[in-house]
């Protein structure tokens, strides 16, 4: 059985974590941490919602005030569930003492320290580490996962986005002096904290947020991006937030360099992703919601060119909190150990 610790069990993706890890046949919880607890508390405590699940052992485990030393003496693996330069603090040291580190924050995602300090306002105290992480996208980067001690895993946005244009840009048929992306999410992909700031049940909001290039995973599918494309890429990219809990949408408009058929384009994606389970590529003219995806690991893609003008619309779907960050998280690990991806995921 693979020893798994998790660092933040309080918020979204920490409680994705534990539903997920909860049936996974090759997984022992056998740490629970919490950055700011400074006393145990009894799972069932925090999660009374689990009680109505087979899981009367498992609510028995307490969380535990933060301790590396533990995480080393009883853990495989760790996941660490935090907010943006928590986990910096922490990578270090664990690394160090021989665990895996699955961090599901920006923290190790961007491979330019001086990007990471400008986009999100912290000096980056662990840049060597940097060198290190590898940029947890299973679909694209599964060789070296494999080999990895530390996994930077992707954030939803750029989950949905990265997929959504791979074929297009390793096939070289789009001009990519114009990417335009327009993307949707549930209000938990704002974290438990400010989902009241977008959603309260008596008066529901859509509405965009961080436009006109303020967002912070700008940097981060641009980078991404720009690896598949061997130059450089730029985008434009505006997030909204709709009144749901969970799925995301992303809207992907590129300029193609010659006329293509959807038939061709959709075969194409087909073949590029003939191998990756978790992505399915919808047959021409069906669309996919985020009701396909819901509480999956998938990512839905469909797509329609509009030849009058030389376009593709490509049409990506997620659940934010399981493909989007907690389900990839699983994924990256069962690759790690050499598990089928597939394993406490279906």
């Amino acid at each position: 059985m693979i020893k798994v610790g998790i660092v933040g069990v309080t918020g979204y993706a920490g409680e994705e974590l534990l539903k997920i890890l909860s049936g996974h046949p090759n997984v022992k919880i056998t740490g629970l941490y919490g950055k700011s607890f400074l006393k145990e508390k009894y799972l069932k405590d925090i999660y009374p919602n689990f009680t109505s699940r087979n899981l009367k052992n498992f609510l028995k485990l307490k969380i535990e005030p933060l301790n590396t030393s533990k995480i080393a003496a009883n853990c495989d693996i760790v996941f660490l569930a935090l907010p943006h330069a928590i986990a910096i603090e922490l990578v270090p040291s664990i690394i160090k003492m021989g665990i895996k580190v699955i961090d599901l924050s920006a923290d190790f995602r961007l491979t330019n320290p001086e990007l990471y300090e400008k986009w999100y306002n912290i000096n980056h105290p662990a840049k060597e580490y940097i060198r290190q992480a590898v940029y947890g996208l299973p679909e694209l980067n599964v060789d070296r996962i494999k080999k990895a001690s530390l996994i930077a895993n992707p954030g939803c946005y750029p989950t949905s986005v990265i997929l959504g244009c791979a074929p297009a840009i390793k096939n070289g048929f789009v001009n990519l002096s114009e990417v335009i992306i327009d993307s949707k999410s549930g209000i938990s992909g704002a974290g438990r904290r400010s989902a009241n700031d977008y959603y309260d049940g008596e008066h529901p909001n859509f509405r965009a947020y961080k436009i006109a290039g303020s967002h912070r995973h700008i940097p981060e599918i641009e980078q991404e991006l720009s690896v598949l494309a061997n130059r450089n890429v730029m985008i434009s990219f505006t997030p909204h937030i709709m009144p749901v809990e969970r799925g995301m949408l992303s809207t992907i408009y590129l300029n193609l360099q010659k006329q293509l058929s959807t038939y061709t384009i959709v075969e194409i994606y087909k073949e590029f992703y003939k191998n990756n389970t978790f992505v399915q590529i919808l047959d021409e003219d069906i669309m996919p919601g985020i009701k396909d995806v819901v509480n999956t690991n998938y990512c839905k893609i469909g797509m329609k060119v509009d030849n009058r003008i030389k376009k593709l619309t490509i049409i990506s779907v997620i659940d934010n909190l399981v493909k989007g960050a907690s389900g990839q998280a699983i994924q990256n690990m069962n690759i790690i150990f050499g598990l089928p991806e597939t394993t406490g995921l279906m």
